[in-house]
């Protein structure tokens, strides 16, 4: 129990900084921070992990994996679905390119799993980006492939279409790699551009648990901030996919600033700095300078432990936040078209039917609306 006074509408934890709200989440949070490593490992398993490695070609993972009729059946029961969005970028030599897009993939997985063993799977789709947009500070990296943000919101864009079309109205898109801005313009243009009712979420997954990367001192298990390829990457890859890592060409390293630290924050944004490190670009030297070696940070410094209770929090948030979701919407429901869009409930009604029933319209035959 912690001696520790919270102010009203929070719970106290073991450290004197830390409070989480008295809410679902909050609790839930507290929950996990609080929970011993045995019972850590059992969420892990309730969860299927260990897992035998990323399911993108096993048989019922994916939508596209999923026979038709299997497919219809279960997103009768639960039509949220997850967009995993990764990258191919240098993680250094001792990790594969594929790292962001593993960890947002395996983490979906394990979710599924979890839902379809309660009967309402969720659905996933297959990573629409394997090759992610950058900051500028990256360009240049051999191993890291810079897709023009143009193109990567317009795939995404494309892709959230498509899935609604297809009756999954309820939307996450999960992400593990430096473009979030990108992501939520996406997600913003799709709304202004098709005005279509559902419920839309763009999530950088680290930073929505982002208590469980704590450095020691802080009452965590890292000795080190969450960094690109460094400690914490590479305690998540050798817990998920440890034949991925090679820890004999794993090095610390740090980037070079040109200012004093306090302004700009780390990735999970874990000293709550006046900006995020994406909000700004020269007062750093550029990777190819600074850490050629593709990794910024202690990534010797990983274990697989390490990796196991930010995991075990985005698993049970993703959980909640999905039951919160089909708790407002269940399925085939969506909110109220006219307190969402400009558009009206009568125009909907045929595109909000189920897909190929009577009376059904595909979204591609309904007018765009608002700004283009």
């Amino acid at each position: 129990m912690s001696d520790v006074k919270a102010p009203k509408g929070w719970l106290p934890t073991d450290q004197p900084d830390l409070f989480f709200e008295d809410n679902a989440v909050g609790r839930m949070k507290k929950e996990i921070w609080d929970a011993s490593d045995e019972e850590i490992e059992k969420i892990l398993a309730e969860y299927g992990f260990p897992s035998e490695g990323v399911e993108w070609g096993k048989p019922g993972s994916y939508i596209q994996t999923t026979v038709r009729h299997q497919l219809i059946e279960e997103r009768k029961k639960n039509d949220v679905v997850i967009i995993p969005v990764g990258s191919t970028e240098c993680h250094g030599e001792h990790l594969v390119s594929a790292t962001d897009t593993i960890f947002v993939s395996m983490i979906a997985e394990g979710v599924r799993r979890y839902t379809k063993k309660q009967g309402k799977p969720v659905a996933i789709a297959l990573p629409p980006i394997n090759y992610g947009a950058h900051p500028y500070h990256h360009l240049g990296m051999p191993g890291t492939v810079v897709v023009r943000e143009e193109v990567v919101r317009e795939m995404l864009i494309d892709t959230m279409l498509g899935l609604w079309n297809d009756g999954f109205r309820k939307q996450i898109i999960l992400n593990n790699h430096g473009q979030l801005w990108v992501l939520e313009s996406a997600l913003q243009e799709f709304m202004r551009r098709y005005q279509l009712p559902g419920v839309y979420r763009v999530m950088d997954w680290h930073r929505a648990v982002r208590e469980f990367f704590r450095t020691k001192e802080m009452g965590g298990k890292f000795n080190t901030n969450f960094v690109h390829a460094a400690e914490a990457e590479t305690s998540l890859m050798l817990y998920l996919m440890p034949d991925m890592v090679d820890m004999e060409y794993a090095v610390n390293t740090s980037g070079k600033s040109y200012i004093p630290e306090g302004h700009f924050d780390k990735s999970v944004d874990p000293f709550r700095r006046p900006s995020r490190w994406s909000e700004g670009e020269g007062h750093f030297a550029i990777e190819l300078a600074a850490t050629p070696e593709g990794v910024v940070g202690h990534a010797a410094e990983a274990t697989p432990e390490k990796a196991k209770r930010p995991l075990a929090a985005i698993l049970r948030y993703l959980t909640l936040f999905i039951d919160d979701v089909l708790t407002a919407f269940p399925p085939g429901t969506v909110p109220p078209v006219e307190e969402v869009t400009l558009r009206t409930e009568e125009e909907m009604k045929p595109f909000l039917k189920e897909p190929q029933s009577e009376g059904w319209k595909p979204v591609y035959a309904l007018p765009m609306l608002g700004q283009r």
